[in-house]
Formats: structure tokens, sequence, C-alpha cells
């Protein structure tokens, strides 16, 4: 049984790591019903469904999932895949030591994601860190509670990638729903809500998917940023948005960005995205990041060494996910070693997966950049449009930005004294690509590897 619990974390794990290469459309469909059969003479032994997905896998995603593997489990040699399904005695067997588990835990049952709403139960309240850098948002999430579709409607929570934007949405849909098991209360991304669209139309049953979200009493919409440039989604969620909104109907969105700054939304819809409440989360300041380590490795019943939150809170100073993914890696540690970390093991996990150091020059991102992409570095800050130097060029420029921070003027003036609007338009075209383009996304994490 615990070779069993152990290949299950590794592979919860290696997940986690999984899901930020990758779209969550491509995570929710290809590794879904994936599991790790075994491990032996340091080849993982991956269980799929179908031939159609041991197929996609190993040629779409198995650098990535070797990638993935080998940051929890450093000897993995290879990977085999294996058409099986998970045991089902090990399920139950799992279910009956949930049990017994904490309070704080849920039976594993309660893990999955309800298909009628598709919210995560593990987002709630009662697992979230308050504090400076969300103490706001957290605060009109409350007022939504109370009186939902009267109070901030809608509710718009915007910041950066991992700093739970997602775990606060979610969790006032899963709130509402303990208050009022009848309410009827829906989670989607804009990706997904745009697939619904698109496949209505080709299919001729749009008036049906509009009858579908106007039912609701809670529409929840992640990520609308990515509906920026599409006018018919936008026109179909304006019109929905004006029936939900006029019944009194709750209506919460997320972005990365405020409403203002997302290009090309029709003024309309920018409109009403702003007339309820709009508000931010940012980067958890330290005592911060210290209170989230305790928290979420009591909820993982692993007793964390104050020291050792410390030590991570420290050198981790990016976002949630940033210091969910370290915490899981240590977690994961400690049970393959029997025995608990030292702080030199805890430095080495930080260091093997943390993003590059801001002190990184331009210079060695163009260098390094050029050389990964194999193009003279000189060719990077000339008024040239070839297509081999314009790719590299715009993936230099969404790292300075993502990675760095580095403001768009100061980005412009670094490479050649270009202006500001077109390095907005190669951010945001990398952005657009990302979510469509494994290839690129597994470049861009091969070269935050080169950076670090």
């Amino acid at each position: 049984m615990t070779e069993l619990l152990d290949t299950r974390k590794v592979w919860e794990n290696a997940l986690v790591d999984i899901e930020l290469t990758v779209s969550r459309a491509n995570f929710s469909t290809w590794f879904k019903g994936t599991h790790i059969v075994k491990i032996e003479d340091g080849t993982v032994y991956i269980g799929v469904p179908s031939q159609f997905y041991k197929d996609w896998l190993a040629d779409k995603h198995h650098k990535t999932i070797l990638r993935a593997l080998r940051g929890v489990v450093p000897d993995v040699r290879g990977i085999e895949y294996v058409i099986a399904r998970e045991d089902k005695s090990r399920q139950k067997s799992e279910r009956r030591e949930s049990r017994t588990a904490p309070a704080s835990e849920l039976p594993l049952a309660d893990h999955y994601v309800s298909k009628n709403d598709n919210l995560n139960p593990r987002y709630t309240f009662d697992a979230f860190v308050v504090g400076s850098f969300n103490e706001l948002a957290h605060a009109a999430a409350q007022a939504v509670i109370k009186e939902p579709g009267i109070t901030y409607n809608p509710l718009f929570v915007y910041g950066s990638v991992g700093c739970g934007k997602t775990h606060i949405i979610q969790a006032v849909g899963n709130q509402l729903k303990r208050r009022n098991n009848n309410c009827k209360i829906y989670y989607t991304t804009s990706e997904r809500f745009g697939g619904d669209i698109v496949n209505a139309l080709q299919q001729n049953t749009i008036q049906n998917v509009k009858e579908k979200y106007r039912q609701y009493d809670v529409l929840i919409m992640d990520d609308v940023q990515f509906l920026s440039g599409k006018d018919k989604l936008q026109e179909e969620l304006f019109h929905i948005f004006n029936t939900l909104y006029e019944n009194n109907k709750q209506i919460v969105f997320s972005s990365d960005r405020h409403p203002s700054y997302i290009t090309n939304l029709t003024d309309r819809l920018q409109s009403r995205f702003g007339q309820g409440m709009i508000v931010d989360v940012h980067a958890p300041d330290h005592e911060s990041r210290v209170a989230i380590l305790k928290n979420k490795a009591a909820h993982n019943n692993f007793m964390l060494a104050d020291e050792l939150a410390q030590i991570i809170a420290t050198e981790v100073e990016g976002n949630i996910r940033d210091l969910e993914g370290v915490l899981n890696r240590v977690i994961c540690q400690t049970q393959l070693k029997g025995a608990p970390l030292d702080v030199a093991d805890i430095k080495q996990i930080v260091k093997n997966n943390l993003r590059p150091q801001r002190n990184v020059s331009v210079k060695d991102l163009v260098e390094r950049v050029a050389r990964y992409y194999d193009i003279e570095d000189a060719v990077i800050y000339e008024k040239t449009r070839k297509k081999e130097v314009v790719k590299p060029r715009q993936v230099i420029m969404y790292l300075m930005r993502e990675d760095f921070n580095v403001s768009y003027p100061s980005i412009g003036q670094k490479l050649g004294g270009r202006d500001h609007t077109t390095v907005i338009h190669s951010c945001e075209k990398v952005k657009k690509d990302l979510v469509n383009t494994p290839s690129l996304r597994r470049e861009i994490e091969e070269i935050r590897a080169m950076l670090k």
C-alpha cells in the first residue's frame, strides 16, 4: 500500500507541474484518466485509457511529462505508456482511509469536480489565507455571498498568474452551493464558453446554448482576457450578461488584467465588467507566504517546520502556485526519503524549481534565446521582419515582461529602440499563441530552464 500511495503522490505532484505547462483544455482532455501503474528500475509506467491516449501522450507530451517526473523523482530515466485502468480496489481502499482522515481533509469522492457546476470542492474559504495582497478581494467575495445578485454584481477579480484568482471565484460558488443546494451555479472558462458557442453555431443550436447559460443563478467565468478580439463571443456574452443581470443573478469574472487593459474588448462589454466591483490580487508578502505554506501543509497532513517554511517563503518570492509546487515536492521527497528533510535538501528543491532570477541581464537573455533558436544575437536588435528573427524577439519581449516585470517602454528601448505599442503587440501575440501551440509552450519552458 505504501508503494501505491507513493506512486500516486508522485503523479499528483508531477501533474501540478504539467498543468502549468499545457492549456487547461489539453490538461483536462489528456491527463484526467492517467495514473502511474508502477516505477521500476528508473522507468515510470503510466496507465492510459486507450491506444489513442497512448500515442498522443507519447508523441505530443512526452518531454513535458518526463521533465515533470524528474522534477519530483530525479532518478527517473524513462517512461512507458501502458493501457490500464486504475485499480478499483485501490480506490476503495483509499476511500476507506479517507473516512478516518481529519475533518480538514475531504473524502476522496469529494475531490472530484462536479459535472453539473464544474466547481472544484478543494477551493473553499476554509482553505484560504487572507493577507494584504488579497484582503479586498476576499471582503468583496464575502459581500457577494451574503447578498448574491445585489451587492457587487458583477464581481471582477484580476491579477497576475498564480495569485489565487481561481480559488477566490470558485470559493464563492462553493460557499453559495453550501448555503443553498438548490442554487444553480456554473463555473466555466472563457475558452470553454467559446467552445460551446462555436460548436453551437456549427450545429445550429445556438439558442440551446443561450438558454443553458441563462438558467443559472450564479455564473462564474475565469480568464475572460481570452475573449480579446473575439467579437462573436463577446456579443453572445453581452446578451447573456444582460439577461442574468436584469434578473438579479450573480455574475463573477476573473482576468489577468484590469478590464480597461484587455485589448480588443468592446466598449459595451468593458462597461458591463466595470459596473459592479473590480478588485485585484497580487503576489503575497513574506508573512502571507509563510501562512500559505503552513495552511497547505496542514491540509496535506504534513508537518512543516517553521524554519523550513521561513526558508521556502524567503527563497520563493513568486506566486502561490510557485509556493505550492515547491511544497508538493518537499512533501513527496519526504515520503520517498522516509525521514524529514534538512535545510540543505529544502534549498536544493527550491533551486531546482525556481523560475529565473531577476538579476539575469538583458544581454544574457538575448544571447540564450538567440542560441536556442540558432541565430546571431546581434540580429535581435536590428530592424528586420525576417520570420526567423521575429519569433525569438517576441519571445524575449514576453519573458522580459512576464518573468522580470520590465515595463513595455523599457523593453522597447533595450531591444533597439522599438515603440512600446510594438512590444505590447508582441507580448499579446505570444500569450495568444501559447494557448493553442504546445510546441511554443515547451520552447519557453526550456528557455526558462536555461536561465535558471
